[in-house]
């Protein structure tokens, strides 16, 4: 398993677990989430300093939640599976010397916190050694939580109730709902043209959704995402989110997307093979 360009977890190895042990680790990681969001929503929509990680070469924010987040999730971590290894936007990569990988954003979506807008979530994925084997997508401020391990999707309601999910069939990208974060400021040129036929083709087509829209995804209401830039952080936790309730995430070019870079996710595998025809007519 490559990670952040290139980067092993350790050579060759990987990790075998049975079903508890995953719900044992499924359980810490919902504790991480919840540790998080105590961390995070008393800086949202309050007046925040948000620092520029590019400078004069462009925006990438950051706000002291974000980082605050990432150190009480590293923190719990270290405490409890200290042989594991931590990657994580914020603090970078900590090898551990297991196989296992926490790989983290604590908010997913940060020009969507900045704004007041509730599109955006923590991320939390553990990674054995090969791919990515749980996931957590926890949006705190509306109390909504995606789950994903041991080969289900399950979503968590403000009031309690817990709906395993699938997603939705769609086999043709006409009727097809197409779904990115934005349509500048993460595509360069040639994916801009790409994407916007993409567009065209489909039946509608919606933006800013980060991470929440691989919910949505997963829960029946987004058919297609499309998306460039992509760091390890970004899409770990929401592959299994997403495979778990039945979709496919891949590269432009249909290869393992757990390193990032330009990503497709899709409900439906016939569509994902249709859209994957485009794209690659497109390169």
């Amino acid at each position: 398993m490559t990670l952040n360009g290139g980067v092993k977890t350790l050579e060759g190895m990987t990790a075998t677990l049975g079903v508890a042990e995953i719900s044992d680790l499924t359980g810490f990681a919902e504790e991480l989430a919840d540790l998080s969001g105590k961390t995070i929503l008393p800086h949202f929509r309050e007046t925040i300093l948000v620092h520029n990680k590019l400078g004069d070469h462009g925006f990438d924010p950051v706000t002291e939640a974000d980082r605050e987040a990432e150190r009480v999730i590293r923190s719990r971590i270290k405490l409890r599976y200290p042989a594991h290894g931590v990657m994580g936007e914020e603090h970078g990569h900590e090898r551990g010397i297991s196989p296992f990988t926490w790989i983290v954003d604590p908010i997913d979506g940060t020009r969507a916190f900045m704004c007041g807008m509730a599109q955006w979530g923590t991320l939390i994925a553990l990674n054995d050694g090969q791919r990515p084997i749980l996931g957590v997508l926890d949006q705190p401020f509306m109390r909504e939580r995606w789950v994903a391990s041991n080969g289900h999707t399950r979503f968590h309601r403000a009031h309690g109730e817990t709906q395993t999910l699938k997603t939705r069939r769609c086999e043709n990208l006409k009727d097809a709902v197409l779904s990115t974060t934005s349509p500048v400021g993460y595509f360069d040129a040639a994916e801009q043209r790409v994407f916007w036929d993409l567009s065209a083709r489909a039946r509608l087509t919606r933006f800013g959704g980060d991470c929440y829209a691989y919910g949505l995804l997963a829960m029946g209401f987004i058919d297609l995402i499309v998306e460039a830039a992509l760091q390890p952080w970004d899409i770990q936790a929401l592959i299994p989110i997403v495979e778990n309730a039945g979709g496919i995430v891949t590269t432009w070019a249909g290869g393992p997307a757990q390193d990032g870079g330009r990503v497709v996710a899709c409900g439906d595998p016939k569509l994902h093979a249709a859209v994957l025809e485009v794209l690659a007519g497109e390169r």
